[in-house]
């Protein structure tokens, strides 16, 4: 198995357990993609046919409201599952945009190529499915951390979640993720390093 695939191994053998081969059938489909700083992965408008699984690196989603402001929905770094999944199980067009905050890689398989993994491999199907779950309780904690926390507490779960994402993210996306002003996010900032 080469080097740049044992993240990804190790992720999904934290769900179910795999052999070389089996893994290897998947691991043939998988596109390494570097994304330089601010370039993107996904764009609003698009249909997001891939999957993706970040190596190195990080990625922002956002999404602009009607006035033109972006909204950032959701961070990944290193070994976090990369994507828009309405877009990719509808083949709608995509409202968000992922875009790298710092030089990332990703791997990426195609939905075309993870229907054959699935019917070679039927425990992808079930990975998969832990996946969207997963992901849907993570949805669900972040609505409820938004409704039901003070700012301070929402940049507190951020840091715990990620503890070195000012390094990796302006302070105006994390102050747009946590739904503050960046003014706002420096007077908290100073508040956290006071204690």
């Amino acid at each position: 198995m080469q080097h740049k695939f044992e993240l990804i191994k190790k992720n999904i053998e934290k769900q179910i357990v795999i052999n070389n081969d089996e893994f290897k059938f998947f691991s043939d489909f998988l596109i390494e993609k570097k994304i330089l700083k601010k370039e993107f992965l996904l764009k609003e408008g698009e249909v997001c046919n891939y999957s993706g699984f970040v190596t190195e690196g990080c990625l922002r989603t956002f999404i602009r409201n009607h006035d033109g402001n972006e909204n950032v929905t959701r961070f990944a770094i290193e070994d976090y599952w990369v994507g828009d999944l309405y877009s990719y199980l509808t083949g709608d067009v995509s409202p968000y945009n992922i875009e790298a905050t710092i030089d990332s890689t990703v791997l990426l398989i195609h939905k075309n190529d993870m229907e054959k993994v699935y019917e070679q491999v039927p425990k992808f199907e079930r990975f998969f499915r832990i996946m969207v779950q997963r992901g849907y309780i993570a949805l669900e904690k972040r609505f409820s951390i938004d409704l039901n926390s003070s700012a301070l507490q929402k940049y507190e779960n951020l840091l715990q979640k990620f503890n070195d994402i000012e390094l990796r993210v302006s302070q105006k996306h994390i102050a747009s993720y946590l739904g503050i002003t960046p003014e706002s996010l420096s007077r908290i900032k100073r508040k956290t390093y006071k204690k």
